[in-house]
């Protein structure tokens, strides 16, 4: 009880003394198996191991969507994808939408409070009309990276090391290439993919080591592209891993934030700062070998079971957060409310669907959170909720399989696994069985009768307060938005080049 006492005290008098820093590190399409730390058995991944061993390790962490744009809008505003109408699907080079504006981000939380705050890596969360999407008019003061996913657009230069040796995938070849931004203007077209986490890395450093030489608490936002669907590596992970491309880029992006932490060592910051490392979804099984591992879960991206939005997640504050691992359920909701609380900052004035982890991390008590919903890629006003887990127990009120969780030995990931309306719905025990095997038999069982009832009843509750918001995607494109360096030449796309 004592430590419990003093740790709690640690935190309160390091907010109001020097408020903490935040690094939140976001991989892409990264399996629940896929780091060493969480079992697998080749994956080279000792710097995210590193933190796993120093750090929080959760077990049953979620993200809100089992595919990217969504599941980055709930994870910088602590809301259900459904309510900044960031669905069906994702953004794409014309999206004519994007995240709207009166949304709020975690960067804008933190702003008010003099944090300086940056953005590297992958965004999809819009473009739009003159960039008007983009991270800097989301609260963050700067940005490098890539609107969008790396492989909408042509693979122009999309090598591994040595530069003659292609990269295994095929991108979209009916859009502009893959443009670098740097805040609202475009710096490389096409990307250069094999300095790419370098320059992100540089970034990164560049900030931290800014930020801590003028004393000012920082935010740093890094979602990379690794280890998304097609594969790349740079000369420092390129043929170094034991998995292949698959593993070169996790090996690539482990480096990186290996070289993160150690500049956060090198300014002094360190103890002063939690990192939170997670994944957007599940792994796309699709691409079998290079589509990433959801360990012993069911399913991958694409689809609302376990594999495709149960996630690994660490936390690392050394002095503050104790190693050990903790089976308490947790979301990317959570991570702006906990944020907030740290940095004694207000939160927005609208729903909130994320509650406070801080005691969880420090003290290691019990969640405030007892349920998470599930709403597929393709979410929509009629159907609502696929499925909602309360305690340990899941319901799959709907299920359908997924283009993207293809090729396994499980038909029902697959995209010939069409809807399915399930009533009674279908309940699994996932403390018993996360792999989703063995729905439980309700027949002549009372208590698992009740337990039904109590389902239903916090589905028709919560969905009583969810209100839609206009959807993003169903705007349409706009080829004339895809971002161009030369905007004025011809004939688009290919003369978009600089």
């Amino acid at each position: 009880m004592d430590r419990i006492l003093f740790v709690g005290f640690f935190i309160a008098s390091t907010c109001s003394a020097s408020p903490p820093n935040f690094v939140l590190l976001f991989a892409d399409d990264l399996g629940f198996g896929d780091l060493g730390a969480y079992g697998h058995p080749s994956s080279l991944t000792p710097n995210l191991d590193r933190l796993a061993a120093g750090g929080l390790r959760f077990t049953d962490f979620y993200c809100t969507s089992p595919v990217c744009s969504p599941s980055r809008a709930s994870l910088l505003t602590g809301r259900y994808q459904t309510r900044s109408g960031i669905y069906p699907g994702v953004f794409f080079p014309g999206s004519i939408g994007g995240l709207p504006l009166n949304e709020t981000t975690i960067a804008e939380v933190l702003k008010p409070l003099g944090y300086a705050t940056a953005a590297v890596g992958k965004w999809h969360l819009g473009l739009g009309p003159n960039g008007m999407y983009l991270p800097t008019n989301q609260g963050f003061d700067q940005f490098l990276g890539i609107p969008y996913s790396h492989d909408m657009g042509p693979c122009h230069n999309l090598t591994c090391f040595p530069p003659d040796v292609k990269c295994f995938g095929t991108c979209d070849v009916n859009s502009v290439f893959v443009p670098v931004m740097r805040n609202e203007r475009i710096i490389q077209q096409p990307a250069n993919f094999l300095n790419l986490e370098q320059a992100y890395s540089n970034f990164a450093t560049d900030f931290i080591t800014a930020s801590a030489k003028m004393k000012r608490p920082f935010f740093l936002y890094y979602p990379s592209h690794h280890t998304h669907y097609p594969q790349y590596a740079g000369p420092g992970a390129a043929g170094k891993s034991l998995r292949g491309p698959f593993g070169d880029a996790l090996l690539e992006l482990d480096n990186a934030i290996g070289e993160l932490m150690t500049t956060l060592e090198k300014t002094g910051v360190i103890n002063n700062t939690l990192v939170f490392f997670t994944s957007d979804n599940g792994p796309s099984l699709m691409r079998m070998s290079h589509g990433g591992n959801a360990g012993p879960l069911r399913c991958g991206k694409g689809t609302t079971y376990e594999g495709g939005m149960r996630e690994p997640a660490i936390a690392f504050w050394p002095g503050t957060i104790s190693p050990g691992v903790t089976h308490e359920l947790a979301s990317t909701l959570d991570i702006l409310p906990t944020i907030a609380r740290l940095a004694e900052a207000k939160l927005p004035q609208v729903m909130l669907d994320g509650v406070d982890m801080t005691e969880i991390l420090v003290n290691r008590t019990k969640s405030q959170r007892e349920t998470m919903m599930f709403y597929p890629s393709s979410s929509n006003e009629k159907y609502g909720l696929f499925a909602l887990r309360l305690g340990k127990y899941k319901a799959h009120f709907y299920t359908e399989g997924s283009g993207l969780s293809g090729t396994t030995p499980d038909q029902d990931c697959s995209v010939f696994a069409g809807f399915k309306a399930h009533d009674p719905p279908l309940i699994f025990d996932l403390e018993a069985d996360p792999s989703e095997h063995y729905p439980l038999s309700l027949e002549g069982k009372p208590d698992l009768q009740a337990l039904l009832e109590r389902i239903k009843k916090v589905k028709e509750q919560f969905e009583a307060s969810m209100v839609f918001g206009e959807s993003q995607m169903l705007k349409g494109k706009d080829p004339i938005l895809e971002p161009c360096c030369n905007p004025d030449c011809s004939p688009k796309p290919g003369c978009c080049r600089c």
